[in-house]
């Protein structure tokens, strides 16, 4: 990696070095955006299969994979009948030297790895307890809290939870907060100031809104009304900008998108676009099955995963407005499922479950459009994918 000081040089003569400092500034750029210097990046993958086991892939420069690792997730043998669907999701700590697992075989579970900042492979560090099963788990901005929403297996249990774990040198310590939610609640996300939490329940047509505090670690619940969607619409996954300006929902049931436009000040949200992504094979009243939602790195670009088309939707973003216009569909085999970014943008990885393998796209970063480059076979049932940068 070329490092570049900036130049204060005032004199005259000084102009051919400030010329050298811009041009070594292009390069420098260049290396991080075009994907022609590719030497100096270690990008790798890690992708979980089913509720039970882990995977570690290097990623190449031109999209590429080679299995370096596997672990398990959990090493105790599966309760009849526990869903293969199931699946562990994952987490990457905001500096990169942690990866966390949500263990969604009772009894339930966060496991910790500590990665190699050179190999990209795990180190096994620790098991802690989960309020229930936990479809999503994220951190608050600076790494200390990590945030779990929990979809309680039983169908008869009406009912969701948020809970929040301190972390102490990447071991996940037991819950300190558990705060009881809408039914089937899917996914949580924390805004970049960290201090306002988002939780879709599919089952009550509701995105919950939490205020957050980064000190204490406490979700306060009685401060922000909820966001309603249609009945039937089912609010699965939700993303922020980059920007933090707008926020997207996507509805697992209906397989519509909701935008919204964000204030950081307050945590102020508004309804400004509903977008739909339904197959066209799809009957009116059809449960779609909507799945993940990612937005690129840029901004620039938002993808869900529709799994009753086997397709991924793609939509541009207007970065002044945040509303989103259509750019496709793309035909996935095997059940489009879960979605990762390479942490510059340049690719896009799907998964296809029933198929076992993952699919890497090259992202137009002008169109979005998305060409695919690379296969791979996965161990059975991938799942969540998280694509880290360790350079």
């Amino acid at each position: 990696m070329i490092r570049v000081r900036t130049c204060n040089h005032t004199r005259p003569s000084s102009k051919p070095l400030r010329h050298l400092c811009s041009m070594l500034f292009c390069i420098q750029n260049k290396i991080h955006t075009s994907g022609g210097f590719m030497s100096a990046e270690r990008l790798y993958a890690y992708v979980a299969h089913g509720p039970r086991d882990l995977s570690v892939w290097a990623m190449s420069g031109t999209g590429d994979f080679s299995k370096l690792q596997e672990l398990p997730i959990n090493d105790r043998d599966l309760a009849p009948g526990t869903p293969i669907g199931r699946f562990a999701a994952l987490c990457v700590s905001p500096d990169r030297r942690f990866l966390f697992a949500s263990d969604r075989a009772a009894p339930y579970g966060i496991r910790s790895w500590a990665i190699d900042r050179e190999k990209g492979t795990l180190t096994y560090l620790g098991d802690s307890p989960a309020a229930d099963s936990s479809p999503y788990i994220i951190t608050d901005p600076p790494g200390n809290f990590l945030l779990a929403a929990h979809n309680p297996v039983d169908p008869d249990r009406r009912t969701g939870f948020v809970s929040v774990a301190a972390i102490r040198e990447g071991f996940v310590q037991a819950p300190h907060q558990v705060i009881r939610t809408p039914p089937k609640t899917h996914a949580i996300q924390v805004d970049a100031s960290g201090r306002f939490v988002l939780l879709p329940c599919c089952d009550a047509d509701v995105v919950v809104r939490l205020r957050f505090d980064c000190r204490t670690g406490l979700l306060d619940s009685d401060t922000l009304s909820p966001l309603v969607t249609r009945p039937g619409a089912g609010p699965r996954h939700c993303v922020f900008h980059p920007g933090n300006r707008f926020a997207y929902v996507n509805n697992e049931y209906d397989g519509t998108i909701y935008a919204y436009s964000f204030d950081p000040r307050d945590g102020a949200m508004s309804e400004i676009q509903v977008v739909q992504t339904r197959p066209a094979s799809a009957g009116p009243d059809e449960n779609v099955r909507v799945g993940d939602l990612r937005i690129s790195p840029n901004g620039k670009f938002l993808f869900t995963t529709v799994r009753s088309g086997s397709t991924v939707v793609g939509f541009a973003v207007d970065p002044r407005t945040g509303l989103l216009t259509s750019i496709g569909q793309t035909q996935v085999d095997g059940e489009a499922r879960s979605l990762a970014f390479d942490p510059l943008g340049r690719f896009l990885v799907v998964n296809g479950r029933l198929t076992h393998t993952a699919h890497t796209y090259r992202l137009d970063g002008e169109t979005g459009a998305l060409d695919k480059v690379s296969a791979f076979r996965a161990p059975d049932h991938p799942g969540w994918i998280e694509l880290v940068n360790l350079s």
